[in-house]
């Protein structure tokens, strides 16, 4: 087991600090961009942060405060600790999903398929995509199975109450993180009270724990979160109302059987032949109960996640573990399920993913996105002289910020900024309502000619407005003005626009830096990513 625990954190860690690539602006504008502002007093919040009802709770955001904290005060903050740090703290957070997993399974389906599902997460290909990040859907996976660790699966059994506080507690924490985690709460205590239907005493047990621990959660992060804005806010209720309208729908809207067909073999890959056949035996007459329950919770959150309109991967990664444990229990049954059968018998199989997974892992880690984030560490190394001002004419939240550049010389907006994406909060039609990287991109000649200077003045002052102030009703639609920045960072599939390269190169700018790191998916983002800078006369890679 102790094996097993260090097995699971060095691999974690490893993940976590290896990684080079950009996933998903919330790893960023959601989590160390927060904690960096709260420490440092500088950095880009986000509208979710600024606006009237602000969305965000500072409980997840929190998690960094001490880190970063901790190297102000050692004057550590101008080392590449700033980003190793946050990347060390959430690689042990995610280890817990492994660890607790064990628990899990072992609770749930046995012991003969603790390894299994021990291995299967482990080299598990979303795991090492997303688990190490700093995203809230990674703890709140992490969270979600420690909890499940300690439900009373089997109420029959005198102890059946004895990790009930420890459940309540670590649920609590995922909800205040997430608050949709509550949908598979909801799910698991209606299933507790049912199956306690004919013991009053027992409901009183559970209602007795559940209450204050509840109470005691909320006041908590009604608490944190009043003295983080300044005044009273409880962020679950603002975060419920904005997403019930059309706002969420901005992001996007995938069809119902989105989660069906593509998030759960994207998550289960490569093991999803064995979670469905694992799945089938979950839901046969002669399945025990807490697996029955556990396929139950699955469909039940899939089924109402499938209800709202936007849907991402991430949102139903705290089921990946349970579905291990279904791909566990095909995994070794498949192989005759003899519980006197060796070791490496019974793993045999499972070790047949590392190949298949690793490849996968490793390209993610090290290679998709990677551009993104190697042109923050290039901007933190530039000389001030090099670097009065930049701009980022690209998609919104292409990039980290200030949590990686760590640069008070820019913590001015207009000397460091990029094109804002402002959801439509004024009740605008969501379908027709436009912001300002959809502006950009209809024409980006004609933007920059018309919210630009005609010439580049060479002193570079601050833009007066490069983006729209969240939370800020604008008198006029697109109010934007910029002054020409030093430096210009975008995607080189801007250059493929015509009269781009003609226009920079005639205000006297020129190519200093690029990177591109394999395949590209997104049309706005190919091409790697370029510095420009005006006057300079040498390539500077």
């Amino acid at each position: 087991m102790v094996n097993r625990l260090l097995l699971a954190i060095a691999i974690r860690v490893v993940i976590a600090i290896s990684t080079r690539t950009f996933f998903q602006p919330d790893e960023y504008f959601q989590s160390l961009e927060v904690a960096h502002h709260a420490v440092f007093g500088y950095g880009q919040l986000t509208w979710e942060w600024l606006s009237p009802k602000p969305i965000r709770s500072i409980v997840y955001p929190a998690l960094n405060i001490p880190v970063y904290w901790l190297l102000k005060v050692l004057s550590l903050d101008d080392t590449a600790a700033l980003i190793w740090g946050p990347k060390i703290l959430h690689g042990l957070v995610a280890a817990g999903t492994d660890i607790w997993l064990m628990r899990l399974t072992r609770r749930v389906a046995g012991e003969r398929y603790v390894t299994a599902a021990f291995y299967l997460s482990l080299t598990s290909f979303f795991h090492g995509l997303s688990l190490s990040r700093s995203i809230s859907n990674s703890a709140e996976t992490s969270l979600t199975t420690m909890a499940l660790s300690y439900f009373p699966w089997d109420v029959d059994m005198p102890s059946w109450s004895d990790g009930l506080c420890k459940t309540l507690v670590l649920a609590a924490v995922a909800c205040a993180i997430r608050p949709t985690n509550a949908v598979l709460w909801t799910y698991m205590f209606a299933w507790l009270l049912w199956n306690l239907r004919r013991r009053p005493k027992d409901i009183a047990t559970v209602l007795a724990n559940a209450i204050p621990i509840g109470f005691l959660a909320l006041v908590s992060i009604y608490a944190m979160d009043t003295a983080y804005y300044g005044e009273r806010t409880f962020t679950p209720l603002n975060f419920l109302l904005t997403n019930a309208s059309s706002v969420s729908l901005f992001y996007g809207r995938s069809p119902w059987h989105y989660y069906l067909t593509q998030a759960i073999p994207i998550l289960c890959v490569p093991a999803i032949p064995w979670v469905l056949e694992g799945a089938y035996q979950a839901g046969k007459p002669t399945s025990s109960r807490p697996l029955k329950t556990l396929l139950g919770l699955v469909v039940w959150t899939v089924t109402v996640y499938s209800m709202a309109g936007h849907k991402e991967w991430r949102f139903i990664h705290p089921l990946l573990p349970l579905m291990h444990i279904l791909a566990a229990r095909s995994l070794v049954d498949s192989l005759g399920g003899d519980p006197h059968q060796s070791l490496s018998r019974r793993l045999s199989a499972s070790h047949y993913f590392l190949p298949l997974s690793l490849p996968a892992i490793v390209y993610v880690m090290l290679f998709h996105g990677r551009a993104q984030i190697e042109v923050m560490h290039y901007v933190r190394s530039l000389a001030p002289e090099q670097s009065a001002s930049v701009g980022f004419l690209m998609p919104c939240h292409s990039t980290p910020w200030q949590a990686y550049l760590h640069r008070p010389d820019l913590a001015d907006d207009g000397r460091l900024w990029a094109l804002g994406c402002e959801p439509p909060l004024q009740g605008q039609n969501v379908t027709e309502y436009k912001d300002q990287t959809d502006i950009f991109y209809e024409s980006p000649v004609r933007y920059l000619e018309t919210r630009f200077p005609k010439e580049v003045n060479p002193s570079f002052p601050p833009s007066p407005l490069p983006r729209s102030n969240p939370g800020v009703v604008s008198p006029t639609t697109h109010p934007w003005q910029h002054e020409w920045p030093q430096n210009m960072v975008f995607f080189g599939a801007l250059l493929e626009h015509d009269g781009i390269r003609d226009l920079l190169t005639r205000h006297g700018y020129e190519e200093v830096w690029q990177a591109e790191y394999g395949w590209e998916g997104d049309g706005r983002r190919k091409g790697g990513v370029h510095v420009w800078r005006y006057g300079s006369a040498a390539l500077d890679m």
